[in-house]
Order: C-alpha cells, then structure tokens, then sequence
C-alpha cells in the first residue's frame, strides 16, 4: 500500500510555490502541497489522454470490473480514508463514513448494475422516412477535468470522477487546495488498483489553488465538472467559454424549509435541526432557511431551540458535531450574523465561537424575527445557523422561499403526502423532500441539481453518465434505391407531391384533407 504524498512536481521554474494544509480542528499544519502550474497541468492531461486510448475502447461490462475492484481497495482502506477525510475537514468519523464513503460505494453499485441502459444504443423513428434506419448512440468524450470543494471533499470528487469513467472518459481531479490529500488518496486508490495493468492513468491527480484550476479549465479537456459557489462558477465557465468547452456546475443553493400548520412538528424540528446543522452547515443541500406557518411557529420554535441546544460539538465518539473547515467560510458566518442582528433579528441559541477551543469551531445558532432585508435569508451562509420565519399561509412561504437566485434544494413538511408533492411542484428547485431533508443526494437513481443560480447539468442517476457523453446520431440508408427522390436534378412533380404529402400527412380531419387536396391541385 502506498502512502499519500503529495506528487512531486516537475522543474522549479513551472511550479509556483507550495500550500499548507490545517486541521481545522486545532488550525496545526498536517502538510503542504505543490501549487501547480499550467507545465504540470498539461502533462496531467496529456497522460489522461494517453489513457483514455485504451480505457475509452473497453466495453461497459470491463470498465466496470475494473471499477468495482477500485471500490473494493476503497473498502480494504476505508479507515485510511475515514481518518483523512476527518483531518482535513473537521467533521465526524461517522459523518465521513455515511455522508462521504457510503454515498460514493452506492453511487458505484448503482452505475454497476444500471448504468448499461444509459449508453445502450437507442433505435430513433424516422418519420416519413421509413425506408432509413436511425441510431442514437452515447460514446465517451475523451478527458473530464474534475473540480471539487473541500466540504465534501470525498464524494464531491468521486461522484463526477466515477460517473464519468463509466461513461468511458478519464479523468484530471483538481481537489480543492483546503482539502488535498482526500484528492491525492483518491488518486492513490486508482494508482494501487491499475499498477501495472492496462488501466495505469485513468485518474491523475494536480494540486494548487484558483489558478490551477483555470489552467485545467484552460488544457483543453472535453468538459469541466465543476462544483463550489457560483462566484467561482461563473469565473470557470468564461474561462471554459474561450474554448467552447461544456461545462457541469454544481453551485450553492439558499435552501428554503416549509413548515406546514399539519406537519409533525417533533419530526420536523428534529429533521429542521439535523438539515441545518450537520457538516456544521457546510452543505450546499442543507436547511439555510425555515418559513413556519403562524398556528405552529412558537411550537416549532421551542422544539428546535430545544433540540439545537442538545446537540454535543466536540471530536470524540459521543459527538454529534465537528468543526468548521475554511476560515472565509467562518467569517461569512459572523458577517451574516452580525447584519442580522443588527436588523432586529434575534439569536436564541448559539450566535458565537466556542469559547475556548482553537480551530474553527461556532456553535449552532438559531435565529429569529428575520426578514429578506437581512442577508442571512439572501445569500448562502454555508455554516451552522438557523433562521426562522413566521408565515401566514403556503401561499406565502412559497413565494418567500422562491424569491431566492438559488434554486438546489427544499423540503415541505405536512402530513398531508398529497399536499406536500403539490407544494414541492410549486417550489423553484432541482431537487425537493417531503418530510426529509438533503438526502435525496443518496438516491444514486435521483439526479441532483439545480436550477437558476444554482449550477447547469446534473449529477447522480442514468441522466448524469449522458452528461458524460457524446449523443451521437447515426442514420443508415436501407432502401437500396438508385437515388433519392430530392437529389439533382430536382423532378417536376417534386413541388406538387411534397404538398400533397404533407397535406396527406398532417392536416387533421378527413374532410379538411380532401378540401385542402383540392385546393392545391
């Protein structure tokens, strides 16, 4: 078993320095990495690209063994992983497991199983021209770039990575520079896998910051996946634009919450608690704001702030609840804080850092008396804070929850299921639970997405390995016919006929056809 070390990076001169990594926990550097450059960015790609001439000719049955066995070192190594994805990010062992590790196993399962029926070539109707026969196929693009952030820094890679190497292409990861050595072991896992097999390559691997990613936007890959906020969205697909390469962006959400006077409010609260707070709010699914009808809010409120106040922070086996990960990231937290309170909104609970503890730790707050004056309920705060808002009815929750640029994820709650799937049809998101919160990401058949400000493309489910490919149409004649009847030399009666057809075919009513028929002799 290899260790993960960073790769070391060619001469001096392409090279622009190193990264230092921390534990957020305790803010200790575990590392540093190479900030590479666009020497070091091409050579990545232009070995993908070697292997992609092999691993791009494999049937989907080979690729998937292949990636069935990367799966099971992956389980042979899961402490490993478990303990890297914990010190780079802060979060829990047991979050590590279920929201990184098992999200990605199932997401392979699925594909393994499935995945054929999405790249089988497809029969298409020829219309009038029955005498052709006509072809759909999906075919791999060549090489992915792969962009991920650092709150999920596991599944946020892998997910696109293995989607699109069972869609035949491979792959050049750039983790993010907060969390690294989770993107280094991944490689490291396709490394151990492929030595010295046919299947070496697949996946390589390149660290640095923002300007390593451009350059990787920049090398002339097929198509960027990339995810993160949608600043740094926008700045990928101008980049992406100048090469008219397509782009796959998952970005940030606002995600509204709606509680309705009907729902179980001991499930709500609860699931509002667990939706808000968990990866200490850094999750672009998570519960950013909760809109209550009035006949429930105080009850709902006393629940949450109950249930809030529970939660155990710390790093321990009895924990509930890690650190923050990126510094910004805290201090967004503080500065939406800061202009919400300032605007008459109330903290109930939390509404500071730990005291006493190094690292990036703040305790989950709960908010209330807010408004869409506030940025809070605005833009995406990504941290642990909970702001509640006291509605009248649906109608207005659905129209506060939809006055938003974000539109990834939602949940209505209501014990009415009927009710709750017709407010969720009315909600401006790629993606809506009912009675549950974020976890339809773990529905590998579910694509996952969003709308407006939100990202373009999807991820997870047959739709996702589509995204990976190239639709290919292919049309062959089986007529056996001389020629055609509208090649050159055009025919007399070419007009006339045409006419006639289309008439023939397309006006509707027997009467109306034979009026028609006439009028056009």
């Amino acid at each position: 078993m290899t260790t993960v070390e960073p790769r070391p990076g060619p001469p001096e001169s392409s090279s622009r320095g190193r990264i230092d990594v921390h534990d957020p926990r305790s803010g200790t550097i575990i590392g540093s990495i190479p900030d590479q450059g666009p020497a070091e960015v091409a050579e990545a790609v232009a070995d993908a690209r070697d292997a992609f001439t092999r691993w791009g000719r494999l049937s989907f049955v080979e690729r998937t063994e292949h990636l069935l066995r990367v799966r099971d070192q992956l389980l042979d190594r899961v402490d490993e992983v478990t303990d890297v994805i914990v010190r780079e990010t802060g979060k829990l062992p047991a979050e590590a497991l279920v929201n990184e590790v098992m999200v990605v196993t199932e997401t392979i399962a699925y594909y393994a199983k499935h995945g054929a029926k999405a790249l089988k070539p497809e029969r298409a109707r020829t219309g009038m021209l029955g005498h052709k026969r006509a072809t759909r196929t999906f075919e791999p693009m060549g090489v992915v770039g792969v962009i991920s952030p650092w709150n999920y820094p596991f599944t946020l890679s892998m997910t696109p990575v293995v989607t699109a190497l069972f869609a035949g292409n491979t792959v050049v990861l750039k983790p993010s520079e907060i969390t690294p050595f989770t993107g280094l072991l991944i490689g490291d896992l396709f490394a151990d896998t492929a030595a010295g097999g046919p299947y070496e390559g697949i996946v390589q691997v390149v660290t640095g910051g923002g300007a390593t990613g451009e350059a990787l936007v920049r090398a002339g890959v097929q198509r960027v996946c990339f995810t993160g906020s949608a600043r740094t969205g926008r700045k990928v697909m101008a980049a992406a634009a100048d090469t008219l390469t397509p782009v796959l962006l998952e970005l940030g959400g606002k995600d509204p919450m709606i509680v309705c006077a009907d729902a179980d409010l001991d499930r709500a609260s609860a699931g509002a608690v667990w939706g808000a707070f968990q990866n200490c709010g850094q999750t672009c699914a998570s519960v950013e704001r909760v809109y209550v009808e009035a006949p429930v809010y105080d009850d709902f409120v006393d629940r949450v702030v109950e249930r809030t106040r529970a939660i155990r922070q710390g790093v321990g086996p009895s924990s509930d609840l890690g650190s923050m990960t990126f510094p910004p990231q805290l201090e967004t937290v503080e500065r939406h804080l800061v202009d919400a309170l300032a605007k008459g909104a109330r903290a109930l609970t939390g509404g500071r850092r730990v005291p006493g503890r190094e690292g990036l730790w703040f305790e989950p707050t709960v908010l209330v008396d807010v408004d869409h004056d506030m940025e809070i309920m605005r833009d995406e705060t990504f941290g642990p804070v909970l702001p509640i808002m006291k509605v009248g009815d649906t109608d207005e929750a659905l129209r506060l929850a939809n006055d938003s640029t974000y539109g990834l994820n939602s949940s209505v709650w209501t014990r009415d299921l009927a009710k709750g799937e017709a407010i969720a049809r009315r909600i401006e998101a790629g993606n809506v639970c009912v009675n549950d919160a974020i976890v339809s990401y773990g529905v590998a058949d579910l694509p996952f997405g969003g709308v407006k400000e939100s990202g373009i493309g999807r991820v997870h489910g047959l739709q996702a390995l589509r995204e990976f490919s190239v639709a290919k149409s292919v049309l062959v004649d089986r007529g056996g016919l001389s020629r055609e009847p509208w090649w050159f030399p055009l025919p007399s009666w070419l007009a006339g006929g045409s006419r006639a057809g289309l008439i023939l075919r397309h006006r509707r009513g027997v009467g109306a056809k034979l009026r028609a028929l006439r009028r056009s002799r």
